[in-house]
């Protein structure tokens, strides 16, 4: 059924169907740009559909928050998986810069949200991929470091991910330079 705008009033995953305007619309322009009324338009319903599942426009924007650290998460247990043995630490790093690059708009809304008591399910994706992490970095390392080589490596690797974001890294913006960048820094640190 239509309304006289074209807007559709019925959708059979309307939940999902705004979050995946909403992400398409972050891609192509940034946060300031999303609007729940923008979200409707994108994925053709009416203006105050998307209102059901999202409130406000901080809810969207915690539920795309959500959606990236869930994806975070996969990408980084695939890579895992995919990697050689004794490569899961260079392959978790370089799967994590590959994301933020594949996803540059979502990157950064994800790691730009305050831990809200408010949206307690970002915090808890967050802490998901995290220890998607955790479980593999420093099995190796006394109890009393493990912490503190996780925070480095979660720290050196973020810090490249941002820095390739903004074109800052030496080697450009080639994928497989960037890579390579990666592991070599990771393994320095690693074996330091």
């Amino acid at each position: 059924m239509s309304t006289s705008s074209g807007a559709r009033y019925h959708h059979g995953d309307l939940r999902a169907e705004c979050l995946r305007a909403a992400l398409d619309l972050l891609e192509e322009s940034d946060e300031a740009a999303l609007s729940l009324r923008a979200v409707a338009r994108r994925a053709g319903v009416s203006p105050n559909a998307p209102y059901r599942h999202y409130p406000d426009k901080e809810a969207l924007l915690a539920a795309l928050a959500v959606h990236g650290f869930h994806e975070l998460r996969g990408t980084l247990l695939a890579a895992q998986e995919a990697a050689a043995a004794g490569q899961e630490t260079v392959a978790l790093a370089q799967a994590y810069v590959r994301y933020a690059l594949d996803h540059p708009a979502l990157f950064r809304l994800m790691f730009s949200r305050p831990c809200s008591p408010a949206h307690p399910e970002v915090t808890a994706a967050g802490d998901a991929a995290y220890a998607a992490v955790s479980a593999r970095i420093g099995p190796d390392v006394p109890e009393d470091l493990q912490e503190a080589q996780l925070a480095g490596w979660w720290s050196l690797v973020h810090g490249l991910a941002s820095l390739a974001l903004y074109g800052k890294l030496p080697r450009g913006g080639d994928v497989q330079q960037i890579d390579e960048l990666v592991r070599g820094a990771v393994t320095a640190m690693c074996h330091s």
